[in-house]
């Protein structure tokens, strides 16, 4: 939880800031991420997991425990998550057996979280 909390934090004020100069752009991006995230023909859980394999590819640690939290939520498995790092490492090679881990840990600190 320590480091999806740090994360969350490091960039709690930026985004505010940012927030007041362009709101109008971070509603349309938020419109934008809650209509691509909602049920459809894919159920949430594979969005999140694409998500989170496409937060992997851009080394994105935000992106990351983002998409970690949607995961935890949706009820992806701790299996369903080192599978798609598996894909993440295939597609990326060595970068991804960097990030993909990253993104195990945080979604094992998701469900912790979710779990206290």
């Amino acid at each position: 939880m320590e480091h999806n909390h740090a994360i969350r934090e490091e960039l709690r004020e930026p985004a505010l800031a940012l927030r007041e100069l362009i709101p109008e752009v971070l509603r349309g991006y938020g419109a934008m991420s809650t209509a691509a995230m909602s049920v459809g023909e894919l159920p949430v859980a594979t969005k999140e997991l694409l998500a989170l394999a496409i937060a992997v590819t851009r080394e994105c640690d935000g992106c990351i425990v983002a998409h970690a939290r949607g995961a935890a939520r949706a009820g992806v498995t701790r299996q369903e998550v080192a599978e798609m790092a598996g894909v993440a490492i295939m597609m990326n090679g060595g970068p991804g057996t960097v990030w993909g881990p990253r993104a195990l840990r945080a979604f094992d600190e998701a469900l912790a979280a979710r779990s206290s």
